[in-house]
């Protein structure tokens, strides 16, 4: 069980990117998450806030004809900790990216991303 709900919140990260439910990515966050990494030459770090912003901003990816996908390609649960790797294409059009999550386990026993590394490939 414990894998299938790390699974479920990086899913609900895919689908709230994809249908642009900003609703959903704030409840896949813990409220002391960072999000780093590059898109392009561009090196950002911060709070989720500013991608769920943007993402929130644009038309759905769902409605846009872009040929998004996502998979997930590395899960790894150890306790109350848990690792998950994202290949992203088609973000936005042609953006292809590797993002890398870590989650924990909250004080209410619900799994968290804490932390996003991410990178334009």
């Amino acid at each position: 069980m414990t894998k299938e709900a790390v699974q479920k919140v990086v899913e609900n990260y895919i689908e709230g990117t994809y249908t642009a439910d900003t609703e959903m990515l704030k409840k896949v966050f813990h409220p002391s998450a960072i999000m780093t990494g590059y898109m392009g030459p561009d090196l950002m770090i911060a709070t989720p806030t500013p991608f769920i912003e943007d993402v929130g901003s644009q038309p759905a990816m769902k409605d846009s004809g872009a040929p998004y996908k996502a998979e997930i390609t590395h899960l790894v649960v150890t306790g109350n900790i848990a690792e998950a790797t994202v290949y992203e294409t088609g973000f936005f059009g042609d953006g292809t990216l590797e993002d890398h999550f870590h989650l924990i386990k909250d004080t209410e026993g619900q799994w968290k991303i804490v932390s996003k590394c991410f990178t334009t490939l």
